[in-house]
């Protein structure tokens, strides 16, 4: 029965998401992500984790926020997008904030990591990856104040790097690194559509592959990593790498994306804007290096996690594309 009714809003989840981003109104995108928070809700809740429920409560009033502030915001827009272009920017500005709220990128940040280190790692991932759809596809139907969406990216990718230096809860410092990750989203998203989806797949590829391992192996601290993979080689060098390729680098499947989100932007004279991204990725690709030396460098011989010594199949192809993806993915550049 609980997994019927996790299917269920699982399903309505997926339903209002689809309503929000094929919508021809503002008001029915509107009721697309209400149905899309309210499925949310219940699938937050797990009675195994005493954060969950706070978590839940947290991610409502954010949500319920952001809701009004967007339907306040599209009233606003709707009606004076005929009276010129300073109404029509200042509107905007509004719609985006309700939208970069929903998302949590900086500066409306704040929610994020405190509802991802209260729930699971498979609730996690739905937050950092389906639940970010919504308002980016909505964001693209806004673009007229780009210097502002200029701000945020810069403010996202400093915050997203710098905050996940001092962090030892490893679910926070996944949500520091999709803040950083929606920087570079919404930049994408400011050159080429096809570019953020590329991005945003890719992204979701190696995160599945980390949050995977971590869900298997009860990881949920840094501290943990030194009693972690003594008896599995195999996951150990999975984990560091799919690491390596979430911040970006070569030969990993994560700079693709990257490679072609930067090659957009030199393209469109956004110098400034390339430059302040790759300097807050490298300070983001430091504290996953942390991550991975911290499983290869301290060994123990007992360790106290449960041992997975089987890896699926499924899981198996996913982390070799994630490794190798990107010689695939060079060489099907040059021919489409």
């Amino acid at each position: 029965m609980k997994n019927f009714y996790k299917l269920l809003f699982l399903n309505t989840m997926t339903i209002g998401t689809l309503i929000a981003i094929s919508s021809l109104s503002w008001l029915t995108t509107w009721i697309g992500l209400e149905i899309n928070l309210l499925s949310m809700m219940p699938l937050m809740k797990d009675f195994k984790n005493k954060y969950s429920s706070e978590a839940a409560i947290k991610y409502f009033i954010i949500q319920a926020l952001a809701s009004a502030l967007l339907l306040f915001s599209i009233a606003i827009y709707t009606n004076t997008k005929d009276y010129g272009l300073e109404f029509t920017v200042l509107s905007s500005i509004m719609l985006n904030s309700a939208l970069l709220l929903k998302m949590g990128a900086a500066p409306f940040h704040f929610w994020f990591p405190e509802v991802i280190s209260g729930l699971t790692w498979e609730m996690s991932f739905i937050l950092m990856t389906w639940q970010k759809i919504a308002p980016m596809v909505l964001l693209t139907y806004t673009i007229h104040a780009p210097t502002f969406l200029s701000a945020v990216i810069i403010f996202s990718s400093m915050i997203g790097g710098l905050q996940g230096l001092n962090q030892t809860c490893m679910r926070k410092i996944m949500a520091y690194s999709s803040i950083n990750h929606v920087s570079w989203m919404i930049s994408a998203l400011l050159n080429s559509t096809s570019v953020w989806l590329y991005y945003f797949i890719i992204y979701c590829i190696i995160n599945f592959n980390i949050i995977v391992i971590m869900g298997n192996y009860h990881v949920y601290y840094i501290k943990q990593l030194s009693k972690l993979f003594s008896f599995n080689k195999k996951m150990k060098f999975f984990f560091m790498l799919n690491f390596l390729s979430l911040g970006g680098l070569p030969p990993f499947l994560g700079f693709f994306p990257k490679w072609m989100t930067m090659n957009h932007m030199i393209s469109n004279n956004y110098y400034t804007l390339a430059v302040a991204l790759i300097i807050f990725t490298l300070v983001s690709l430091y504290f996953y290096t942390r991550i991975t030396f911290s499983t290869f460098t301290i060994n123990s011989e007992e360790s106290l996690i449960k041992i997975f010594n089987k890896i699926n199949y499924f899981h198996f192809v996913t982390n070799l594309f994630s490794l190798t993806g990107l010689i695939f993915c060079t060489i099907a550049s040059n021919f489409f």
